[in-house]
């Protein structure tokens, strides 16, 4: 890592304290499915460490797929609009959903993922997420599972990078400079 760039990071939340929390909510999540197959779905690229942390302490049978939201401006048009590609098209019908992600904020992704998969007949939809900001909600969405409260500081680190997407590999939550 840039040792200029290390410098600016204030760890924020530990590595130690992010490992415990998350086998606490494999063990939550695992009792709330027993006897159930899970199928996680999880939110690149924020929520692919805690991904793979998680379903490696679930104690039920998990299947495990990838989507990536994609945020672009029509021409013309200042508003952005979101696209949403999943790697392949995921057969949900009558399957137990964990969408996995690594940061709500506005809750407006989240939302619509979740509405979108129960459109498509999931037999139950739930949310887990390791980082919660209720602050900037703009929906009211409510995680069925969370990792940890933050405020509207700038993290990278455990899978959340910066806008030249560095930093995630850091094994902690830093707070970052604001992107400029």
């Amino acid at each position: 890592m840039n040792v200029a760039r290390a410098e600016s990071l204030r760890q924020v939340i530990a590595a130690e304290q992010i490992q415990k929390r998350v086998k606490e909510l494999g063990r939550h999540i695992s009792d709330d499915y027993k006897g159930q197959t899970i199928q996680a779905l999880a939110v690149l690229e924020n929520a692919f460490i805690f991904m793979a942390d998680l379903v490696r302490a679930l104690d039920v049978p998990v299947v495990c797929q990838f989507i990536k939201p994609k945020y672009s401006k029509q021409a013309g048009n200042q508003t952005e609009v979101m696209e949403i590609f999943f790697s392949h098209e995921p057969d949900i019908r009558g399957r137990h959903i964990l969408l996995v992600e690594g940061l709500v904020h506005s809750g407006v992704t989240s939302e619509f993922l979740m509405n979108d998969l129960r459109a498509r007949g999931a037999a139950s939809v739930k949310l887990v997420t390791l980082l919660d900001r209720q602050s900037a909600r703009r929906v009211a969405l409510q995680p069925d599972y969370f990792g940890f409260l933050v405020d509207d500081v700038f993290l990278v680190g455990y899978g959340l990078g910066t806008a030249e997407q560095t930093n995630r590999n850091i094994p902690y939550l830093a707070a970052a400079p604001l992107p400029s």
